[in-house]
């Protein structure tokens, strides 16, 4: 799309092979090109929300192995100003030592059915990044198959990498990146919806493993 303009995308369908991981056929969305942030991977029969990217390109790739396959999927995508999705617009790269990261219509009201959030944060090298939710509510699911909070190490969606998938009332524990990205994905299904929540993070130097003295005996002679 135009410079200065960002992507939207809407899947209307999407019906591939389904599978826990996304391993066999599957459709990759990043926001510029494949070395870019990969917002999401998706299959089976979900419908994700709107997929917003950080620039005025994004990258559609789909895979499909030589086995199951499904009827595949209809999207359809759009130019927007980056602040004109009103409601509907979050997510981004983050790269100032302090920041917040909050739900759409935080704190006014819930936040909306059909939403996909993914917040990149970027510390430089040698640091690491502390997370902490100040107030969280996301719709409560013992696995949180509807909506949810998933945090990863790195930039990009991959379950290897997942530190946790969060939901309900209670805000996660306080969390440190194991190098200097990290990755927080925030979806929300088409039905309830909640208030949503507010988190804060701040880069640290990353603490070198402590190294004793090795311990030196003396031989006695009785």
């Amino acid at each position: 799309v135009p410079e200065g303009k960002v992507v939207v995308l809407n899947f209307r369908f999407i019906d591939l092979e389904n599978d826990n991981l996304c391993r066999y056929d599957f459709v990759d969305v990043y926001s510029g090109h494949s070395n870019g942030q990969r917002i999401g991977r998706f299959c089976g029969t979900f419908r994700p929300g709107a997929l917003v990217s950080s620039s005025n390109k994004m990258l559609v790739q789909m895979v499909s192995d030589a086995n199951t396959a499904g009827n595949g999927f209809i999207a359809m995508f759009s130019a927007a100003e980056p602040n004109e999705r009103g409601d509907q617009y979050c997510g981004g790269r983050l790269e100032k030592s302090v920041g917040t990261f909050k739900t759409p219509n935080w704190p006014d009201r819930d936040y909306p059915a059909g939403v996909t959030c993914s917040w990149h944060i970027v510390a430089p090298k040698h640091q690491v990044i502390e997370l902490k939710f100040e107030k969280f509510d996301v719709e409560r699911d013992n696995y949180c198959r509807y909506d949810y909070v998933a945090i990863f190490n790195g930039g990009e969606i991959n379950d290897a990498k997942r530190i946790g998938k969060f939901c309900g009332d209670s805000p996660p524990a306080p969390i440190v990146s194991e190098k200097n990205e990290l990755l927080i994905q925030f979806l929300s299904d088409l039905s309830l919806t909640a208030d949503g929540f507010i988190g804060h993070y701040k880069f640290r130097p990353k603490k070198l493993p402590s190294t004793s003295a090795p311990v030196t005996t003396v031989p006695t002679t009785a």
